[in-house]
Order: C-alpha cells, then sequence, then structure tokens
C-alpha cells in the first residue's frame, strides 16, 4: 500500500513540476525557494481547471515545505497555479526552528511568504508566548501583526494590547493601543510600548503610568528592564508614593536595592501633617527602603506654611526617618521640660508625617519673614519643629541678632515661638546710629509671640550687658555697661525697650559723649547683617 501511496504523490510531483514549466514558459516565474513542496499527507485528491491551473487536496498529518519553512495541518488545498496554501485544524508553521506558529485556520501566500492565519493563533519564540484570534506573519521578514486585539506572555510577565507588531530577528514586540502590561511587581498602562521577549525590556515612547503597590509612576520615555529591575525614565518623569511626589528632567530606578537617582530641574513634594514641604535641587538621590533623600548640586529646602514658608538653602540636604535615626543613637526631646527625655516614636506613629528628619551641611541659610538665620550645619525634626543650628550659628529677627556655639529654634506653625542658645551666648540688638544694645553669657532663653521677638533671659557667670537709654524724645541719653548673674531683656514692636537685671548687679552708667562705644562692646561682638538673608529670592537664586 505505501508503494502505491509513494508511486502516487510521485506522480504527482511530476506533474508539478512539468505545470511549473509551463509557467516558467509563460513568464509567470516563482522565484527560487517560494514554490510549496507536499512532504506528506494520508490522502491526496488532484483538481485539475485547466493545463496551468490545479488544486491538490491534502488530509491526514499534512506536511508541506517551502525553503526552510514547514507547515502542518489535519486538512489543506494547495493551489499550484497560485502557489498559494489553505490549511485546516491543528496548524502548526515551523520556521526555521526558531519561531513556531499555530492556529485552526491558514491561507498561505507563497509567492509573497506571507501567512493569514485565524482562531486560536499562538506564535512563541522560545521565550514569549503571543497568543490572537488574527495574525499576519511574514515569512520573509520574520513580522507578525495582530490587529483586533491579543496579548503575549513572557513568564509572569502578561502583555495585551488592541494591535501589535512581532519582530522575530530582534525579538522585539511593538504594542499599541490600551497597551497594559502585567507584572507581579508592576502594572503599566500606555498607548506605546516595545517589549523585548529575550531581554525583558520594556521600552516607553509614549505618555505611560506605572503602578507598583503605592507607588505611582508617570512618564513618557525610557525603559524598564524587568531581569534586572532597573528603569530609566526621561523627558520630566513624575514619582508619587505616600511621603510625597517627585519630578525630574531625568530617573534612574533600581528595584533590586531600593535606590534611585533623579536629575536636572528635581522638585520633591513631601507630605506632612502642616503642610507639606519641597526640596528643589539639580540631583537627588533616593533610597526606597532606607525612607531617605539625598539632594545636592544647590538644594532648597521649603517648609510651606501659608504666606510664612521657611526657605532653607546648604550644600547637601538629607532627609530620613526618624524611627531609624533613634536605633543608632539618642535625641534628647527639646520640648520636655526636664530636658533630659530621649525621642521615643510609637509603632502607631512610624512612617507617619511626623516621622521625618532632615540635615543640612556647610553655608545653611535659613529665610522667613519673621526669622532668618546661618549657620555650618543643621537638625529639624518634623515630631518637634525645632532647629538646631551647629557651629557659628547666626539668627535674626527685625534688628536683633542672636549668636553662639548651638542654637535650638523652636517654631510652632512654621513661626518661631522660642530660642535657646547654648555657651558663648550673645545677643544684639541695633539700638539705631551706630549703637547696639547687648547681652552675653553662657546661655540664652529667648519666647516670641505671632513671630515678633518678646522677651530675653540671659544667664552666665556673670552675664554681660550694654544698654543704651533713651529718653521721651527717642534721644539717647547714656549708655548703662552691667553684669549680673540673669539679665532679662524685653522687646516691643520688635525692639529692645527694657533691661532688668536679677541678682549680683554690678554697672555703670555713663553719658554718651563720655564712653568708647566700641570700647564698651562685649567680648566676641560682630554684626553680622552681611550674612543675613534679607528676602526668599536670596534664598533660591544660587
Amino acid at each position: 500500500m505505501k508503494k502505491i501511496f509513494y508511486l502516487f504523490l510521485t506522480v504527482i510531483t511530476f506533474y508539478s513540476v512539468n505545470a511549473q514549466t509551463k509557467l516558467t514558459q509563460q513568464k509567470d516565474t516563482l522565484e527560487a525557494g517560494t514554490l510549496l513542496n507536499i512532504i506528506y499527507a494520508d490522502r491526496m485528491n488532484l483538481k485539475k481547471d485547466d493545463s496551468l491551473n490545479q488544486f491538490i487536496s491534502l488530509a491526514g498529518n499534512v506536511q508541506v515545505k517551502q525553503h526552510k519553512t514547514l507547515f502542518y495541518a489535519d486538512s489543506a488545498v494547495l493551489n499550484q497555479h497560485l502557489n498559494l496554501l489553505e490549511a485546516f485544524s491543528k496548524i502548526h508553521i515551523n520556521d526555521a526552528d526558531s519561531i513556531h506558529t499555530y492556529a485552526d485556520y491558514l491561507k498561505y501566500v507563497g509567492k509573497e511568504k506571507k501567512a493569514y492565519l485565524k482562531k486560536n493563533v499562538k506564535l512563541t519564540d522560545g521565550k514569549g508566548v503571543l497568543t490572537t484570534d488574527e495574525l499576519e506573519y511574514d515569512v520573509n521578514t520574520k513580522i507578525g501583526t495582530y490587529l483586533k486585539g491579543g496579548k503575549v506572555v513572557n513568564g509572569k510577565t502578561i502583555l495585551t494590547s488592541k494591535e501589535a507588531v512581532y519582530y522575530g530577528e530582534t525579538k522585539d514586540v511593538f504594542f499599541r493601543n490600551k497597551v497594559v502590561l502585567k507584572d507581579p511587581d508592576y502594572t503599566i498602562y500606555t498607548d506605546t510600548l516595545l517589549y523585548n521577549t529575550y531581554t525583558n525590556i520594556t521600552t516607553f515612547v509614549s505618555p505611560t503610568t506605572i503602578i507598583s503597590g503605592k507607588t505611582k509612576i508617570k512618564t513618557r520615555k525610557g525603559y524598564y528592564d524587568l531581569n534586572k529591575k532597573k528603569a530609566y525614565f526621561g523627558e520630566r518623569p513624575e514619582i508619587e508614593d505616600s511621603t510625597g511626589t517627585l519630578k525630574a528632567d531625568e530617573v534612574a530606578i533600581d528595584d533590586s536595592t531600593g535606590k534611585s537617582e533623579f536629575k536636572g530641574n528635581v522638585v520633591y513634594k513631601g507630605k506632612d501633617s502642616t503642610g507639606g514641604f519641597d526640596i528643589i535641587a539639580n540631583k537627588v538621590e533616593r533610597n526606597e527602603k532606607k525612607g531617605s533623600v539625598r539632594a545636592t548640586e544647590a538644594p532648597i529646602l521649603l517648609l510651606k506654611q501659608g504666606k510664612d514658608s521657611i526657605y532653607i538653602r546648604a550644600d547637601t540636604f538629607f532627609n530620613a526617618r526618624l524611627s531609624d535615626l533613634l536605633k543608632e543613637k539618642n535625641i534628647v526631646d527639646v520640648r520636655d521640660s526636664l530636658g533630659w527625655k530621649n525621642y521615643v516614636i510609637p509603632e502607631t506613629d512610624k512612617d507617619s508625617a511626623s516621622d521625618k528628619y532632615f540635615e543640612a551641611y556647610s553655608n545653611v541659610k535659613i529665610f522667613s519673614d519673621s526669622m532668618q538665620a546661618a549657620g555650618d550645619s543643621l537638625f529639624y525634626s518634623l515630631k518637634d519643629s525645632v532647629f538646631r543650628l551647629f557651629k557659628n550659628p547666626v539668627a535674626w529677627s527685625d534688628e536683633n541678632q542672636i549668636t553662639g556655639d548651638t542654637i535650638y529654634l523652636y517654631t510652632q506653625n512654621k513661626k518661631p515661638e522660642k530660642i535657646r542658645v547654648f555657651e558663648n551666648a550673645l545677643a544684639i540688638s541695633h539700638a539705631g546710629s551706630i549703637y547696639y544694645n547687648q547681652v552675653a553669657g553662657r546661655t540664652i532663653h529667648g519666647f516670641f509671640i505671632d513671630g515678633k521677638i518678646d522677651s530675653l533671659r540671659c544667664k552666665g557667670a556673670p552675664a554681660h550687658s550694654v544698654y543704651y537709654g533713651v529718653d521721651d524724645y527717642g534721644k539717647f541719653f547714656g549708655v548703662n555697661v552691667a553684669t549680673s548673674d540673669v539679665i532679662d531683656l524685653f522687646f516691643k514692636e520688635g525692639k529692645a525697650d527694657k533691661v532688668v537685671f536679677r541678682n549680683q548687679l554690678e554697672g555703670t552708667t555713663y553719658p554718651m559723649r563720655q564712653v568708647n562705644h566700641d570700647a564698651i562692646k562685649v567680648k566676641g561682638f560682630q554684626w553680622l547683617d552681611n550674612k543675613r538673608p534679607k528676602t526668599k529670592y536670596e534664598i533660591l537664586s544660587y
């Protein structure tokens, strides 16, 4: 029986060759390698319309070959004249053992090497699996296209879209129209996306939204490597999570370490319970696992509160969780009345808006409408709203200047509430002309009302003061130089108005013309108005 079948197949092949010769003679030439050849079928039936047109009906384990491409099906019809194959059920196209395509229906144009597949279409390159209801596949270019919806599955990654073009040579899939990528860690929504099934790299070329837990990323350009968990975004992407929003010209993210880097006009809008804060810089480094942010290259910190926001500049800013810092060292609760209690962050407050602190290093300057300050370094906690200034700090309010080794500036609703100065404390108040009221000692403790300085208490061993008295007409009548254990200085409308000495007073009042005003200045006197930021624009413009 087998001998009869193969004899029949030889006859058919011989007849096909003769027909092909006639087609060639009539200049309907088929290029080399495009002729569809029958390899096997359980049953075959030849139907001839004329001398140049014939159909071969194939059934059962059909195998047809064109160059390096094999076609398998349950049944098929081969048009020898048009070099056209139409196949039905259990279709499998083996394209040079590199790309395999499956479907329930196939129409294949041999001359153009194009396949049109329908119903339960599946294409795989050994990595990704593309499924759709209708697919056009070009064997020559190894390009597959669907226009009526489909998806690609690669491991745990699933991509769906209305349209897509698959490039077999590069293993790229170009998705268009309502594209959704679902991965265990991410969901991506966009209109246009390029995905490589071998590298697992996704490239964004249109407005894209990426959702990962509580994090949302908006970008127009960039890529994400799903294997290495690394991403790059350009054209000013935006990242939003529970802590705030970050924008920059470009962003690089490594999800494996939780670290990211933002460059170019970076704006970080942080959230807190009183109005939030902004960090502006040209470079920001973020560690999501530690909840930390490091800002460099002309950074600015803005603590927002109505019209009296606080503007801060420094060479470097660092922002992180206070609860994590407390694991490494104790920090005294400076609002504790006894002054010895350390901070403890309850579990319920961890990762909350108040569980944040800021550090600033080198060339620190602070501006608000009610107070300004400068120093070499700064620590500020959102839990207590206290600025701790170190190394040659200085603070100003109206015509008053306060210096010392360390300054604690307490704020409430972003306005000064009180001030504490430790070691070499010195307060200077411009009295008018070239004269300055002065108190100096070991410590100064001052209070503000509605953002204006109200009183100062200076303690020392002893404390020193220089105070210029004025008459009812505002004219200077003399200067008092004194020492005391405690000196209280009271203010009116931001100007020194009265001085009170408590315990161990020693002093002399001199007529204005009978004293050397430079010689009576307290030790360490320096009027540092040239270091004072006069407006917020001095902070904003480096």
